[in-house]
């Protein structure tokens, strides 16, 4: 009977009962994050009770789920063009039109007004936002961002990533902050704390300020999509609570009137988030002094906005609120000020999220609601503010900026695979006693026990001719 190797899945072997063999690999120096390389890892493991494994790489956090995700990264922009493309086919077709027109305009048009309001088909531009921005990021990502760095000497497969996202977040942000500054700027509460509240409740709003809102709800959906099927960083939970927070208010924001305060919040926020991916730019590009000089700049940014006119618009939402807004108001009419439904929970504030005709109210716990959202916020932004001093610290120091936040997570993107091994299971084969070559195996032993020294690998009891035939079960030499 000849024993030939046949790998066949299990799981793998225990630490304690292995004796590592190598076959042919040069032994190389692991690398400092302990992880094996594939020139590290050896091709072959032998456990105790003479089984041979056999090597194969396997994806980290390999799963189902992890499967769909790296197919979805990997299809982003075919599958965003496909779902555009289904949705223009079918609103070519006059019957679907009553249908498709809801993702391409703005729903809830009063021609008594000019103006919009809001509902639940609202949800289908949301859609077609995220499918847009899924596939515009990707597609300027893999496309404009990628080669350019190329071109300009970036190679390692990291940097080029890190360089294309963070400059599809310049691209964003340099549409959509001067936009939310224009909105501000000719608004009737430009810098007026005050008339943030008045006028309230308002739900009809005039269609750039109903595109911009929706447009920016969908971008923080989209990369709460993003940060969970991307790879993960250091700070994902950080990002993964920012995203819901943003979006939440947001939301909560369109839904219950407050688009205003929602318009300021934007404005203060984005205004940094065109330096600081910038900055980044600039460091992948290898232009040190410039990226140094913008993230000083990035840094006054951030401390003027977020933790001086940011604190302001909280407290803004403590003091000032409930003296212009107060009370319950019914309808589209908006027929009030009423006091709050008495058989209700305290679940009636939050009814207009859902319920277009859902009374709308304000009232010290929706202040204070309000102002808790709104202080965790802060919050988050104070702990990446103390990251972002650290980097200035290591600047002063003579070092360079780096981003600390997300940039240097724990698994680089170029060692995604990890390596299994598989149980090789016998094939078994008849052959003669005769046709058994000993010699040919000595022969074959003596030159691999003269190259022992020359590479460092080690087959353990192949010195021992019978021990090997009982080791490996084999009748037969197979050369």
């Amino acid at each position: 009977m000849s024993n030939l190797p046949a790998p066949i899945s299990q799981d793998g072997p225990d630490q304690h009962d292995t004796q590592v063999t190598s076959v042919g690999l040069p032994q190389t120096a692991p690398r400092s994050n302990g992880k094996p390389n594939s020139l590290n890892v050896p091709l072959y493991m032998q456990r105790n009770g003479n089984k041979v494994l056999v090597r194969r790489p396997k994806r980290k956090d390999d799963g189902a789920l992890k499967g769909l995700a790296r197919w979805f990264v990997a299809n982003q922009i075919g599958l965003s063009c496909n779902l555009v493309a289904l949705l223009f086919l079918a609103h070519s077709m006059p019957r679907a039109r009553e249908y498709t027109s809801k993702f391409f305009t703005l729903s809830y048009y009063n021609q008594n007004t000019g103006k919009y309001f809001l509902g639940g088909d609202d949800w289908y531009l949301i859609a077609f936002f995220i499918v847009v921005l899924t596939g515009l990021r990707a597609g300027i990502m893999e496309y404009v961002l990628a080669p350019f760095a190329r071109a300009k000497g970036v190679h390692k497969k990291k940097d080029i990533v890190r360089f294309s996202e963070q400059g599809w977040l310049l691209v964003y942000y340099s549409f959509f902050w001067p936009l939310g500054v224009y909105i501000y700027r000719t608004s009737t509460y430009y810098l007026s704390l005050h008339d943030l509240w008045k006028e309230w409740p308002n739900r009809e709003m005039d269609g750039l300020m109903k595109a911009y809102t929706l447009a920016q709800l969908s971008f923080y959906l989209q990369l709460l999509i993003v940060i969970n099927i991307e790879e993960r960083r250091k700070d994902h939970w950080q990002m993964f609570s920012h995203h819901i927070v943003t979006s939440t208010l947001i939301y909560a924001a369109y839904r219950e009137g407050h688009t205003r305060v929602g318009n300021l919040i934007l404005v203060l926020m984005d205004v940094v988030d065109i330096f600081l991916p910038f900055a980044k730019c600039l460091k992948y590009l290898g232009y040190k002094t410039i990226c140094d000089v913008m993230f000083a700049v990035f840094m006054v940014t951030w401390f003027i906005a977020r933790h001086i006119f940011f604190p302001m618009a909280i407290y803004s939402v403590w003091a000032h609120t409930l003296i212009y807004m107060n009370g319950c108001f019914y309808g589209r009419e908006l027929d009030g000020p009423h006091p709050p439904p008495a058989n209700d929970t305290w679940l009636y504030i939050a009814r207009p999220l859902w319920d277009t005709d859902a009374p709308v109210c304000f009232n010290h716990n929706f202040r204070n609601g309000f102002f808790g959202m709104l202080f965790f916020l802060q919050i988050l932004t104070v702990m990446w503010f103390y990251l972002i001093i650290r980097v200035a610290i290591k600047v002063i120091k003579g070092g360079s900026a780096e981003d600390t936040r997300s940039d240097d997570e724990a698994d680089d993107l170029e060692d995604l695979d990890e390596y299994v091994y598989e149980e090789a299971q016998p094939l078994e084969e008849e052959v003669g006693a005769d046709e058994i070559n000993l010699k040919s195996w000595e022969r074959r032993v003596a030159r691999g026990k003269r190259s022992t020294t020359a590479t460092g690998v080690s087959l353990p009891g192949h010195s021992d001719r019978k021990e090997l035939l009982g080791r490996i079960g084999c009748e037969k030499q197979v050369d």
